[in-house]
């Protein structure tokens, strides 16, 4: 499902969980959004009259569109589809441009048509780009059937695999939330290969990990290997440093995730029920790293506090919760700023995750002059 007129991403889809057509009767099921939908094709197969159900039914009509209510993507970019890996493509856009190479990835579950209308305004300076990560929009979307297939480092390989296939020399790339691990895979195995990189609300843990917090979910997924490795004939016939290590350095810093994750239960009200991750986004998940050695040009930019959106029961419950998310995002913006010297870190008061919609004009002010104090390509 492909909702245009909701989203800024028109690449991004929810996918459904099940679809039937029993002659003219047509059902079909999305979990993400718990919503069903059912449905009976006209005779001339212009129409569909039916019921959609999310909480509660609703009448829903779909028309066939003609070439004059047909939606058009109003985006100046040509599209197309670049091969990274055996039976692989990646949509990547080219919204044109001269000057220096810039390279847009986005967030995890967006396409690279989420810069739709944030790139064009780039086009003026820079050669501008983007490029939709496997499993998502047009891309390819291979089952993940092994941890490294949507590691952070082949995620970062097709990154590379573009580059070449443009002949793209030292592009910077900039990266939105997920976006980062992308960047900082490229940044610490690849230095050589760009000018700099530009974190868009994605300097967390999966782009920088920092070794005296930890991150719950990254150390996690390395305890699990680690204890993987434990098993009989599945790690090395001298288990006595493999154990000297959890228990010296990985469980401590395990448990330690465990009480700040506690702490942070307790100090702040239930969550609401969120629908499971569909197996791709579990897989990049999975599949993160720990980055530390960044050593290429980095302009990273945070929303400290994040300006959710989301209701609160009163004031003091608000006040509280921005207080947090500040804390957190204040903390890992000045362990980037310590642990990655090139980094210049700016913080932006109560914007959106989606730094480049809700402070459109800091961005642009801060990437221009990052892009500006570049070493010339010449």
């Amino acid at each position: 499902m492909l909702s245009i007129d909701q989203s800024p991403d028109r690449g991004a889809v929810t996918p459904a969980t099940s679809f039937s057509l029993d002659g003219a009767n047509i059902r079909f099921a999305i979990d993400a959004i718990r919503g069903s939908y059912d449905g009976k094709l006209s005779t001339e197969g212009a129409s569909i009259s039916g019921t959609w159900t999310q909480g509660r039914a609703l009448p829903l009509e779909f028309t066939r569109a003609t070439k004059e209510m047909a939606w058009l993507d109003p985006s100046p970019h040509r599209t197309q589809f670049i091969a990274v890996e055996n039976n692989i493509k990646l949509e990547v856009l080219d919204w044109g441009g001269s000057g220096r190479p810039l390279v847009l990835l986005a967030g995890l579950g967006n396409t690279a048509h989420v810069f739709d209308k944030f790139a064009p305004k780039l086009s003026s300076a820079y050669h501008v780009y983007g490029i939709t990560r496997r499993g998502f929009g047009a891309s390819s979307a291979p089952f993940p059937s092994g941890d490294a297939m949507y590691s952070a480092d082949r995620l970062g390989d097709d990154v590379l695999a573009v580059l070449d296939a443009l002949k793209l020399n030292r592009p910077v790339l900039a990266g939105h939330s997920l976006g980062g691990e992308e960047l900082s895979s490229v940044g610490c195995r690849h230095p050589e290969r760009v000018a700099g990189l530009i974190y868009l609300d994605a300097g967390y843990a999966y782009a920088y990990y920092d070794r005296s917090r930890g991150d719950l979910g990254i150390d996690l997924i390395d305890l699990q290997k680690k204890l993987e490795q434990l098993q009989p004939g599945r790690g090395p016939q001298d288990p006595r440093h493999l154990i000297e290590e959890l228990l010296a350095a990985t469980l401590p810093g395990f448990e330690r995730d465990l009480k700040e994750t506690q702490k942070n239960l307790t100090e702040a009200p239930p969550a609401l029920p969120t629908p499971a991750l569909p197996p791709i986004s579990q897989a990049i998940m999975a599949g993160m790293q720990k980055y530390t050695d960044i050593r290429v040009p980095v302009l990273a930019i945070y929303a400290a506090p994040h300006a959710t959106g989301q209701p609160f029961k009163d004031d003091a419950a608000r006040v509280a919760a921005e207080a947090r998310d500040e804390a957190a995002t204040v903390a890992q913006a000045k362990a980037f700023e310590s642990g990655v010297p090139s980094a210049r870190v700016v913080r932006l008061p109560h914007a959106n995750h989606y730094v480049f919609f809700s402070n459109e004009a800091d961005v642009l002010r801060e990437m221009n002059a990052f892009l500006g104090s570049l070493p010339s390509q010449n």
